[in-house]
C-alpha cells in the first residue's frame, strides 16, 4: 500500500525545531519532505498484519516479514532500489524491536544499517493525539540526527507500525535537513481502515 507523508505541519507546535533550524513555513519545504513510502500490511489482517502484531507483543520480528519486505523493495517498488542504507525510528518504549527488524532488513538488502536518529525524550503514541497541532507538539525536539559518513545518500527509514504518519514525516524532515539526498518510507503494517 502507499504511504503518504504530510505534505504541511504545524509551525507553531514545533518550537524547539523551528529555533534550530529556522523552519518557519506551515508548508513543508519540498527539499524536506520524504518520497512516496510503503506499508505491508493493515495491523492484524490475515498474514503479514498477523505477524507483525505477533511480533509486536512477543518483542521481534519473524524472518519472514524480512523477506516480504525485500521481495516489496526489489520487485514493486521501483523507486526504493536507490537506497543505500537503512535507518529506523527509536522508540524507548520497545528498543530493540525496529532496530533489530532494521538491522537484518539491511543486510538482506546488502546495504548498512545505521542509527543514526536519536531519541531525546518519551513522547506519547501519536494515535493519542487529538489533531495536527498536537501531533506535531507531541515530536517537538523529541529525535535528532547523528550524522554519519553515507548518511547523505538516498534511505529506507523504517518504522513498525504508522497510525497519523506524522513520526516518519518528521524524521524524514531531520533526514533531509541533515543532507540526506531522498528518504523512503516503511512501515510493517498501519492501523487506518481501508
Amino acid at each position: 500500500m502507499p504511504l503518504e507523508l504530510k505534505k504541511q505541519w504545524d509551525i507553531e507546535a514545533l518550537a524547539l525545531y523551528q529555533a534550530a533550524f529556522g523552519w518557519s513555513k506551515q508548508n513543508i519545504p519540498i527539499a524536506l519532505r520524504g518520497e512516496e513510502g510503503r506499508v505491508l500490511s493493515r495491523w492484524g489482517e490475515p498474514v503479514w498484519g498477523e505477524l507483525v502484531a505477533r511480533g509486536k507483543a512477543q518483542g521481534r520480528f519473524d524472518d519472514e516479514l524480512v523477506f516480504a519486505t525485500v521481495d516489496l523493495i526489489k520487485n514493486r517498488w521501483g523507486a526504493a532500489n536507490q537506497v543505500a542504507w537503512v535507518t529506523c525510528i527509536p522508540s524507548t518504549r520497545h528498543p530493540n524491536l525496529v532496530p533489530d527488524f532494521s538491522a537484518r532488513l539491511a543486510a538482506a538488502l546488502g546495504v548498512p544499517f545505521r542509527a543514526v536518529i536519536q531519541k531525546s525524550r518519551e513522547t506519547e503514541p501519536q494515535k493519542n493525539m487529538e489533531n495536527r497541532f498536537h501531533q506535531c507538539n507531541n515530536l517537538d525536539g523529541a529525535f535528532a540526527i547523528q550524522p554519519e559518513a553515507g548518511t547523505d545518500e538516498a534511505v529506507l527509514l523504517v518504522d513498525d507500525v504508522v497510525d497519523s504518519a506524522w513520526t516518519l514525516t518528521l524524521a524524514a524532515a531531520l533526514l533531509r535537513q541533515n543532507g540526506t539526498v531522498a528518504v523512503y518510507p516503511f512501515a510493517l503494517a498501519t492501523t487506518t481502515a481501508k
